[in-house]
């Protein structure tokens, strides 16, 4: 019998990479989705992605979404709230749930944090692609047929010029020395639009890009209507 489970997803490739994992594994029941959402920007936290366009994502890959809505600014002790609220509100709509994936890569102090957070209302943590190359993990994003789009780029470890481009083999072939394939450091961030795992393809427009904080360069994606 399968073990029911949620997935953390910040709308990019390594969640949606997990999603593949848990669902070719038998042993695994992927529920739905957990995105933590800045309500008063509605968009997903840190990537930047609007909220349309996260559920687009979540219809064309069959899955519900519960969010934890975070209102900016704010500190991390409230974070932790709303996180936790929304964990309870999947307890609540999928009585006995316990396990939560998360698309990290090689970050001890990351996962620790995850696992501290989630013990706290007996839960654990699922790390379908934990310590793998990430430079053959984003070939074989690419070769499988996933498609996704840098939607953010912290420029102080990338040029700007990188942001609003697609995740694929000519873009990991200039990406330089010392940035992560996966941008797993903070190099860049990334929004998944089509692939395998999807019913269909997401529709975007790309819009405008700008500068935040003198540092992070993102790129806006509309979904594009007929």
């Amino acid at each position: 019998m399968s073990t029911p489970i949620i997935l953390s997803w910040s709308g990019g490739k390594d969640c949606l990479m997990a999603l593949g994992r848990l669902r070719a594994d038998p042993g695994w029941n992927v529920l739905g989705l957990l995105t933590t959402v800045t309500a008063n920007y509605d968009r997903i936290a840190m990537h930047g992605i609007r909220r349309t366009v996260l559920h687009a994502q979540a219809a064309a890959l069959g899955l519900p979404v519960i969010e934890a809505s975070l209102t900016w600014p704010s500190d991390n002790e409230s974070y932790e709230q709303i996180y936790r609220a929304a964990l309870n509100e999947a307890r609540a709509r999928w009585p006995g749930i316990s396990h939560c994936a998360f698309g990290d890569l090689f970050l001890d102090d990351v996962r620790a944090y995850r696992e501290t957070q989630l013990a706290r209302d007996h839960w654990q943590g699922v790390f379908p692609l934990w310590g793998e190359d990430t430079s053959a993990l984003a070939r074989r994003f690419v070769a499988e047929g996933h498609r996704a789009a840098l939607c953010c780029v912290d420029t102080t470890q990338l040029d700007a010029a990188f942001c609003g481009r697609d995740f694929d083999h000519a873009l990991l072939d200039e990406l330089p020395n010392g940035v992560d394939a996966c941008g797993e450091r903070g190099e860049f961030h990334t929004l998944s639009y089509g692939g395998p795992l999807f019913a269909h393809d997401v529709a975007l427009e790309r819009g405008d890009s700008l500068l935040r904080d003198e540092r992070f360069q993102y790129t806006d994606f509309l979904l594009a209507y007929a």
